[in-house]
């Protein structure tokens, strides 16, 4: 779903362009096939030319050289940092404006989130700052970059003059450092700081308070993790009380497991419904005709989760979710025996274009999305749509801004966290919708075709890319390509690889390969996507 266009002076010749020319070359060598490290042969036995104690060498080596990459990469994103921190000033940004944008940048060639690129960010600002032992262990390969975050992270509430002690007290015998586990490493860290500035473990729990959340993220077999951080007080008063109400219900003679009642029950008492399985909660799917009424095996989406059974999804539609009849032991159980009568659902259909998959396009003269506009979006991007990044939507975002003429439509929005949104703003950045082009009948309907969304660039069929695409280029003139993640039941067309150091010019924007001919596309007639907004009453 997403490609990456080196910026135009890529090959310059000076000393920063021929440092990463050499880290190209350890790339490419190291993935050859027929390197040092090919250890079978065609018939799969093992290869005599390398010995196993060589072997072994040569994963120390690469441990090694992965543990000086890093290293190398904190100098590079703090002197990065520096540079568009002076030039952001000269260009007259507030003070406390500097720096942003910076992180989502380094995040972004580094292939994570926007949220991650800060930590490496404040990681590299740390070691290459504060804490030269640390770093010189980094640098020579005997810690990673993991090991070297856990010594930045254990010494965070401490003072300039303390960090630096623990750092060399910890850190400076590298053949100690080197031997100690994650464990040892903390336990140290921890031991220093504390005799240190007692005080800081005081401020550090105050902070860690402060930074109590909670989380939803996905579980294997349509199930999800609800994770709560809590102070350690409420966190065991929690479990002791859903402990208690399970004990109490198994006494009763409930036939629910001890682990199911407490989750029912923790259900229960936050959304304050008197049956777990009766929430009035949204649930999205997302899915083809034919798996909903045809009985197809095409898995469906669930947008912030990810994909799901068909019969899942067919027996949640149809008022018998499998989960609730599983989990339920009680004598009198409604959904065993007939649909509940406690539940309403309804479904909302929104059809895409049959060869792509593309959603079919709403607009809207409002400054701001309307809440079907949103969800339209919600449900076509899934998450921000950011490269790499994942983050749930926050912000509902003008690809071209509104006060540049940009319009309130689905072609020029986009769903992306706010902490890229807001890198997004920042000096020097652009982004541009890239249309799909959609066959006659689509065109019929309403559905605008072409190519880069923009007044003075037209495009064709053949050099569209699939789904809904959004290039973004940073203020170094780097461009990162996001396409919208193909829903269930579409065959969307292949890209091809974008070539390796190619350089990018706005007036050339990069080649896309020609689409699949009409005679090779793979797509039933009838294929549509239906996003179905399930409620429980």
């Amino acid at each position: 779903m997403f490609e990456y266009s080196p910026s135009a002076d890529h090959h310059r010749r000076g000393p920063l362009e021929v440092q990463s020319a050499v880290f190209d070359a350890w790339v490419e060598y190291l993935a050859a096939d027929s390197g040092p490290t090919s250890g079978h042969t065609p018939e799969g036995s093992v290869s005599e030319i390398v010995s196993d104690a060589e072997l072994i060498d040569q994963l120390r080596a690469l441990e090694e050289l992965k543990g000086a990459a890093a290293a190398a990469q904190a100098r590079i994103s703090a002197a990065f940092d520096a540079s568009q921190r002076r030039k952001q000033e000269q260009a007259g940004l507030r003070k406390e404006d500097l720096g942003r944008g910076v992180a989502s940048q380094i995040a972004l060639a580094r292939r994570e989130s926007a949220n991650k690129g800060g930590r490496l960010l404040g990681l590299a600002k740390v070691l290459t700052s504060e804490m030269p032992y640390t770093m010189r262990a980094l640098s020579l390969g005997q810690i990673s970059e993991w090991r070297a975050t856990l010594l930045v992270r254990e010494t965070a509430c401490l003072s300039l003059q303390d960090r630096r002690l623990v750092d060399e007290e910890v850190a400076g015998d590298t053949g100690l450092l080197e031997s100690l586990g994650d464990r040892q490493i903390i336990a140290r860290a921890k031991a220093a700081a504390y005799r240190l500035d007692p005080r800081a473990a005081v401020n550090r729990a105050a902070k860690a308070t402060s930074e109590r959340f909670v989380s939803c993220r996905p579980a294997p077999d349509t199930m999800t993790y609800l994770t709560g951080l809590l102070p350690v007080a409420q966190g065991v008063g929690v479990y002791a009380a859903l402990s208690r109400e399970a004990d109490r219900l198994r006494a009763a003679g409930d036939a629910r497991g001890r682990g199911q009642i407490m989750a029912d029950t923790l259900v229960e008492r936050v959304t304050g419904q008197g049956d777990a399985g009766s929430l009035k909660v949204e649930i999205q799917l997302v899915m083809t005709d034919r798996t909903l009424l045809a009985g197809n095996s095409e898995p469906v989406l669930v947008p912030g989760y990810g994909p799901v059974p068909a019969q899942w999804a067919r027996d949640l539609v149809r008022r018998r979710s499998s989960l609730a009849r599983s989990n339920r032991g009680r004598t009198k159980d409604p959904d065993v025996g007939g649909p509940d009568k406690h539940a309403e659902r309804w479904i909302r259909r929104l059809y895409a274009a049959p060869d792509t998959g593309e959603l079919v396009a709403m607009d809207s003269r409002a400054r701001l999305f309307p809440k079907s506009l949103a969800r339209f979006i919600a449900a076509r991007d899934t998450t921000c749509r950011m490269p790499w990044c994942g983050a749930p939507i926050r912000h509902l975002d003008h690809i071209r801004p509104h006060n540049r003429g940009g319009p309130t439509n689905a072609a020029n929005g986009q769903g992306l966290c706010e902490a890229c949104n807001h890198a997004k703003e920042a000096p020097g950045w652009t982004a541009e919708p890239v249309r799909i082009s959609s066959p006659e009948p689509a065109a019929e309907a309403g559905i605008t075709t072409g190519t880069r969304d923009t007044a003075d660039t037209a495009g064709t069929a053949d050099t569209a890319p699939a789904g809904h695409t959004v290039d973004t280029t940073t203020p170094t003139g780097h461009t990162y390509r996001s396409t919208a993640p193909p829903l269930p039941g579409t065959t969307p067309r292949g890209t091809m690889p974008q070539p390796a150091h190619r350089p990018y010019h706005p007036e050339h924007p990069p080649e896309h390969p020609p689409a699949r001919s009409p005679e090779r596309s793979l797509h039933s007639p009838v294929e549509a996507c239906i996003a179905d907004f399930v409620w429980a009453a």
